[in-house]
């Protein structure tokens, strides 16, 4: 099905019983929080093919991983070594899932890793619209899991500029990688539009909002609607809630007929003080959510199709 006004009432009227199936991304670990925060974040490779695999049976069909350093599993790496080693042993035991690496990072990663990174060859990567401001704390790492650190503070300001930006863009163009477009706010649409407008990348459009991170939209419903309604013509988009507001932001994006993104690296509960167990449960959750809202799952082949994505898995 081909991409539509999902904010225009007479075409949702129409559509509500015969939305396109729901796309759920599996964010399985991420480039800040180990298992310092929760000890099911996945680190190792072995561990992130298993946790990916455990998600893809539970109905994932794209995984959206982060590499850690290997001598240090305390912090992230953009080495497209450690990531195609990753993406090998995903695709071993997933063999339709469609990879998708981050160009993101962590708050240790240099400019020039996050487009090297691409090396590893994945078939989507998350590309981020604008500057990443943050500031956080992370939990002191302690024995016995490896490599322990003391907690650490961040007050760090990524810079994405529009010429990075297109650095990535022209990237992933050249090697047929699909770009996630990650959207924090709705001002990043202009450099959304100016990518468009230089054919830096092609239809159909994939965006994912970010509802709760620090200096992004505020997580609420109507901030939602107002991100769909900037969409430019031929977008599909995904919806990442971080933390608390995850299962109200993915729902609201199932109801509005857009795609999800559930796992640990957004968040750690299934419910109000009670942790998820890994990121199976956090899929299964969102499947069953999207089912009692009468939306299929889509499979990773009709994922490809909407999200233009080759029908043919990359091989590693």
């Amino acid at each position: 099905m081909s991409s539509w006004n999902y904010t225009n009432s007479y075409e949702w009227m129409n559509r509500v019983t015969t939305l396109e199936p729901l796309i759920v991304t599996c964010c399985c670990n991420g480039g800040v929080q180990g298992k310092e925060s929760h000890p099911a974040i996945p680190e190792t490779p072995e561990e992130i093919a298993e946790s990916v695999y455990k998600a893809y049976q539970e109905g994932a069909s794209v995984v959206h991983v982060h590499g850690r350093n290997p001598n240090n599993l305390g912090e992230t790496t953009m080495d497209p070594e450690v990531l195609f080693e990753i993406n090998a042993l995903i695709r071993e035991k997933c063999p339709e899932i469609i990879i998708n690496n981050t160009t993101g990072g962590g708050p240790t990663s240099t400019m020039e890793e996050r487009i090297r990174c691409l090396e590893a060859r994945p078939e989507m990567a998350s590309l981020n619209m604008g500057p990443d401001m943050s500031r956080f704390k992370i939990k002191e790492r302690k024995e016995p899991i490896v490599h322990p650190h003391p907690e650490q503070e961040y007050d760090i300001c990524v810079p994405f500029t529009y010429e990075f930006i297109e650095q990535l863009a022209k990237e992933m163009l050249n090697w047929a990688i699909i770009p996630e477009m990650e959207i924090y706010n709705s001002g990043q649409f202009w450099v959304a539009q100016d990518l468009i407008s230089k054919g830096l990348v092609k239809q159909p459009y994939l965006f994912q909002f970010v509802m709760g991170y620090q200096t992004s939209t505020y997580p609420t419903p109507e901030n939602l609607i107002q991100l769909a309604k900037e969409l430019p013509n031929g977008a599909h988009f995904a919806t990442a809630g971080i933390g608390k507001y995850q299962w109200a932001m993915t729902t609201m994006s199932i109801l509005l007929g857009g795609h999800v993104r559930v796992g640990l690296e957004d968040n750690i509960y299934i419910k109000r003080g009670q942790k998820l167990q890994d990121n199976a449960e956090g899929v299964a959750k969102i499947v069953r959510i999207s089912k009692e809202l009468n939306r299929e799952i889509a499979t990773p082949v009709q994922a490809r199709e909407m999200l233009g994505v080759s029908l043919t898995p990359s091989k590693y």
